[in-house]
């Protein structure tokens, strides 16, 4: 393992075992939930009908400043997709409103930003939306500590969640390429039924030539379709959270593990 990658392993460490909001998933699982970030409109067009066809539905997290706005991810999404997918029981969570990363700006402009995401994307809908994932991964001690009063906060941290689970840094695994990762995508599938744990799954554009960021939508229907038939549940982070709402532990913030 190269010094980069054992220096990225050691500040994950650090980052998970401070500043925790810990809440027991209990018997709750397997459950399995799928994220959309940046929210192309791929991830909606396209994921969106593949989950409603199963019976599921997914979190997208929005950038409320890079709405009506093209990259490399394509198209992003508009206030009209905001409605459609509310109104098919989707959930719409959030980022920064400029997707500014708290490892390149200063703590207090990285928090108004998220306010600033919060509140656009609340008045776009007409509805909460504190559910939050970092931009581009980026996660520092300031910013979780910052953080802590969402309902939560999502990493692109690898692993599964639970027994205990962090809501001020859940763990997320990538989904991105084509059916060639098909088979590590099994292989956690397993692993969370076997932990009967809460994995979860992100990406960014679903469309045939994905950005790198992104998936095909064979991928995409192969994780929906396999976590199914794994007999996990598949739920927004946002029902996952009302079935842990409850808990007293969740109204408590651990400095240290």
């Amino acid at each position: 393992m190269s010094l980069r990658s054992l220096l990225s392993v050691a500040n994950r460490k650090v980052l998970s075992s401070v500043y925790r909001r810990p809440v027991p998933l209990g018997d709750n699982g397997p459950i399995v939930s799928f994220g959309f970030d940046d929210f192309p409109r791929t991830a909606y067009l396209v994921a969106g009908r593949i989950l409603e066809d199963l019976g599921a539905r997914g979190t997208y997290y929005t950038a409320a400043g890079l709405m009506n706005t093209s990259n490399g991810l394509g198209d992003l999404c508009n206030a009209e997709d905001l409605h459609s997918l509310l109104e098919k029981g989707h959930e719409i969570g959030t980022q920064t409103f400029q997707h500014s990363s708290c490892r390149t700006v200063p703590l207090r402009d990285f928090r108004s930003d998220v306010d600033k995401g919060i509140r656009e994307v609340e008045r776009l809908t007409g509805q909460l939306a504190n559910n939050f994932a970092y931009p581009y991964g980026h996660v520092t001690l300031g910013a979780k500590k910052a953080l802590s009063h969402l309902a939560t906060v999502r990493s692109i941290f690898p692993g599964i969640n639970g027994p205990e689970v962090d809501l001020n840094l859940l763990r997320a695994n990538r989904l991105y390429g084509n059916l060639d990762q098909s088979r590590p995508i099994q292989r956690l599938l397993q692993q969370n039924v076997e932990q009967r744990g809460w994995l979860i799954f992100y990406t960014h554009d679903v469309r045939p030539d994905p950005s790198e960021y992104g998936c095909t939508p064979e991928l995409f229907e192969f994780a929906v379709s396999a976590a199914a038939k794994s007999g996990s549940r598949i739920l927004t982070i946002g029902q996952v959270l009302a079935e842990l709402e409850d808990t007293p532990a969740q109204q408590e913030m651990v400095v240290r593990a």
